[in-house]
């Protein structure tokens, strides 16, 4: 810096852009910045041209962006993955980069997530795609819809929200395949810990990285794993319509996803141990767990997920459960958080009816099963124990 400056010259480039260290840090930093510099334009022309690699503008990449795309991609077992700014807008991207157009097709599970659901039935149906929604426990449905739609993509949960159904991932993958179509796995319940979709038929993955792969309830975002090939495709969608991860957010999913295993863990030992107190507590009428030998997707879960793991996801349903009962239910907790996520270090309840399936009509809830007296659980990582007492107490008080 020349003293000859003036000092609101110096106070504007002081400090920045010293020399290029030799050192690696042991932590990614957090590159937030909108832009990055070279020492000439040749080198930037050759980075926007393709011709090496590099960045020039966040929007188009960004180093701790990219940080949490090569992890995402390799706990994966896949070739590349795109981040975006939630789980929405990579399911939104995917989409877009599939071709899913006027005229096109998609089948979906019917008991998808709330959101992604509506996002089939409102936005893309009404730009002329038809989509139908199957309950994919139900191959030979899955096959007569595939068969006669030809889609271009199959999209499933292998664990749906919230009614924990199972879904025999490899069965459905083969049926898309043999009728020209993609499967698009939403593994956000599972998380690559539990499972690795692409080693079941699956060929593209997605994630609300807001919950397990974060974990902490501080990131909103999303990402997909895809095939090298689509890449530049899924790229493009974030550049243009803008829905691009933040360098702060990827660090923090980054240093989430260094505990993902550990939480994990001891989550779903919580949710077996919650999940079992439930099915034998006389105000409980039905409990949803792939966990319990009774549950029928119990045999698929057994033999996808890792071993001894079934999510700590759950859903249960109060006798004579009305949303005046369930709103005392909930209201009574003091440790359990009512909060509209899971794959929290917290323990958290959701009302289904009034969140997550909210813009579905009463109709369609009774069609997939959602019931007012279906409640939601996403354990955490407390000692069990003070989880079923914090329940148990909240049941008690129910009149």
């Amino acid at each position: 810096m020349e003293p000859s400056l003036s000092f609101a010259t110096q106070a504007v480039h002081a400090g920045e852009r010293g020399p290029k260290p030799d050192f690696t840090p042991v932590t990614t930093p957090i590159y937030q910045s909108a832009s990055f510099v070279y020492d000439t334009l040749e080198t930037m022309d050759a980075i926007f041209g393709g011709e090496r690699p590099g960045y020039v503008y966040t929007r188009y990449g960004n180093p701790t962006v990219a940080a949490l795309e090569r992890a995402v991609a390799i706990l994966e077992g896949g070739e590349t993955a795109v981040a975006y700014a939630s789980g929405m807008a990579a399911i939104h991207a995917i989409l877009l980069a599939l071709d899913v157009v006027s005229g096109g097709a998609v089948v979906a599970a019917q008991d998808l997530y709330g959101a992604t659901s509506t996002l089939l039935t409102t936005i893309f149906a009404r730009q002329g795609v038809n989509v139908r929604l199957v309950d994919m426990t139900d191959l030979d449905q899955v096959e007569r819809a595939v068969q006669e739609l030809r889609p271009t993509v199959v999209m499933a949960e292998m664990i749906s929200n919230p009614l924990l159904k199972v879904i025999d991932l490899e069965q459905v993958a083969s049926i898309a395949h043999d009728h020209g179509a993609v499967m698009a796995v939403d593994s956000t319940f599972t998380s690559p810990y539990l499972l690795q979709p692409l080693r079941y038929g699956a060929d593209f993955v997605i994630h609300s990285a807001t919950k397990f792969l974060g974990g902490h309830g501080d990131v909103t975002g999303g990402i997909v794993v895809a095939p090298m090939a689509y890449r530049a495709k899924l790229e493009l969608v974030g550049r243009l319509v803008g829905g691009i991860l933040s360098p702060h957010e990827a660090y923090l999913t980054l240093r989430g996803i260094k505990t993902l295993p550990l939480r994990l863990r001891q989550q779903c030992h919580n949710a077996m141990a919650i999940a079992r107190w439930l099915a034998e507590h006389p105000r409980i009428g039905r409990v949803h767990y792939p966990g319990l030998e009774q549950h029928p997707g119990h045999g698929i879960a057994k033999r996808l997920l890792r071993d001894g793991c079934f999510g700590s996801v759950l859903s249960f349903e109060l006798v004579d459960g009305d949303q005046a009962r369930v709103f005392a239910f909930l209201n009574n907790l003091r440790l359990c958080l009512l909060a509209t996520t899971l794959g929290d270090i917290y323990t958290e309840l959701l009302y289904p009816t009034m969140s997550s399936h909210r813009m579905l009509s009463p109709e369609q809830r009774a069609a997939v099963g959602i019931s007012d007296a279906l409640i939601r659980l996403s354990a955490g990582i407390e000692e069990g124990h003070d989880l079923i007492a914090d329940l148990e107490q909240a049941l008690h008080n129910v009149s």
